[in-house]
């Protein structure tokens, strides 16, 4: 970057030092009038980004009126923490039982003890409120294929059995592929037979019958979507890593949209997701690239002034990830930022961690260290420490985020369990990493 001094001075104007929750009081302001506020992650592995996006979180609930939160994570697992943490289903347990259920790799993610910490504080907090008042935990991503398919036909079973030859129509589909998506996608890339029209009927006639109300029908609806939506996703991914991307990303705003309609007016959100689909892909070179993530569409959807968009960024430390995917997570290192990145500029701005509120600012258009395009480090599940070039995304700062929370140096998350030995041939299902 240029003017270096003038970048500096820029970047210390914006912040205040991070030494507790009262640091995140400008965040906590602006976000009184936003209807969704996106917390990102510039890692999924890093311990100081899961505790300090939950110390926020929590300031959200008690002070801005958030009712929910949408994670990347799957629908079904996270519907029954959501069920344990509104104290609506399930036995007496803690947050690491609820947990121990995550079986898709990586379970890292979120079975770990700081997203327990955080649950277990959730779950206390709504059982001191009416249930109307509880927040709620829901996943908004789309791998859960063949979960969801087996959930909506058990609600037809139970709720509406004459439909139930429709859904076994699309399992007797599915069921060739031993519950492997990836193999059901590649074996249907160069033929032009697929499960695409099972899916969607079966879409159609849930959508018909789950027009009651309630959370059950409601739960049921969205698990035919993911089933629709996965169906079209893993196709896509072994044609296009940016095709499936879009269609991930979209995957996740639509479910947010329904999320907002199904809780009412009220309902005010925290987003939970990696800086890749939070920041505004099209203050990146994503968008060159055709790529659009979540953070662009709810700007788009909502309106910028309805929506806080929160970056985090770290300078070196350690980090939870894999080698490849598939494999056992491991601690590994996080070399210093590269020189002339984001993360440089921060390294030499401050001597500790800081939160940075761009709407104190000059305007991207202006200020310094806010226009500047620099890379911005972005670390996913596979990591290899020795070959940092390939994670550096270029940003514009002041366009991709609202605020962006800064930390020195990192710890490694801490997982509840570890992985199993990786099975042979492992498929990404997440072309990206984030």
């Amino acid at each position: 970057m240029s003017g270096t001094s003038d970048i500096l001075s820029d970047v210390r104007r914006l912040a205040v030092p991070l030494t507790g929750a009262g640091s995140f009081d400008a965040i906590v302001e602006r976000a009184r009038s936003r209807r969704i506020i996106a917390i990102g992650e510039a890692s999924h592995g890093t311990h100081e980004f899961y505790t300090l996006r939950a110390l926020l979180t929590r300031r959200l609930i008690e002070e801005a009126g958030v009712t929910w939160i949408g994670v990347e994570g799957d629908w079904p697992d996270c519907w029954r923490i959501d069920r344990w943490v509104r104290g609506l289903a399930g036995p007496a347990m803690d947050a690491r039982e609820v947990l121990a259920g995550f079986s898709r790799w990586p379970t890292w993610m979120w079975a770990n003890a700081e997203v327990a910490d955080f649950l277990d504080w959730l779950r206390a907090h709504n059982l001191g409120r009416p249930e109307s008042e509880r927040v709620g935990f829901y996943g908004l991503d789309v791998y859960s294929l063949w979960d969801s398919l087996a959930r909506t036909i058990s609600w037809l079973a139970e709720r509406q059995p004459d439909a139930l030859p429709v859904a076994m129509k699309a399992w007797r589909c599915f069921a060739p592929f031993d519950e492997d998506p990836q193999r059901y996608a590649w074996e249907t890339r160069l033929v032009p037979l697929s499960c695409e029209d099972d899916v969607v009927d079966l879409l159609v006639e849930v959508r018909r019958r789950a027009a009651a109300d309630g959370d059950d029908a409601f739960d049921a609806l969205q698990n035919a979507i993911v089933a629709a939506d996965a169906e079209q996703y893993y196709r896509a991914m072994v044609r296009t890593d940016r095709g499936s991307w879009n269609i991930r990303d979209i995957h996740m705003v639509d479910t947010a949209d329904r999320l907002t309609e199904h809780l009412g007016p009220r309902a005010k959100a925290a987003i939970w997701a990696h800086n890749t689909h939070v920041g505004d892909a099209r203050a990146t070179s994503m968008r060159h690239a055709g790529l659009l993530n979540v953070g662009q569409l709810l700007r788009e959807r909502y309106g910028a002034d309805h929506v806080l968009l929160v970056g985090m960024a770290s300078y070196a430390g350690e980090v939870t990830a894999a080698q490849e995917w598939g494999a056992v997570e491991e601690r590994m290192p996080v070399p210093a930022a590269r020189p002339g990145s984001h993360e440089d500029v921060l390294h030499h701005a401050f001597d500790g961690a800081a939160v940075l509120d761009f709407g104190g600012g000059t305007g991207a258009g202006e200020a310094p260290w806010l226009s500047a395009r620099a890379g911005h480090r972005a670390i996913g599940v596979v990591y290899d420490p020795a070959r940092e070039e390939g994670n550096y995304v270029p940003t514009v700062m002041g366009r991709r985020y609202d605020a962006l929370i800064w930390v020195e140096q990192t710890r490694a998350l801490r997982p509840l369990h570890h992985e199993t030995a990786p099975e042979e041939n492992e498929f990404e299902t997440a072309p990206s990493g984030y």
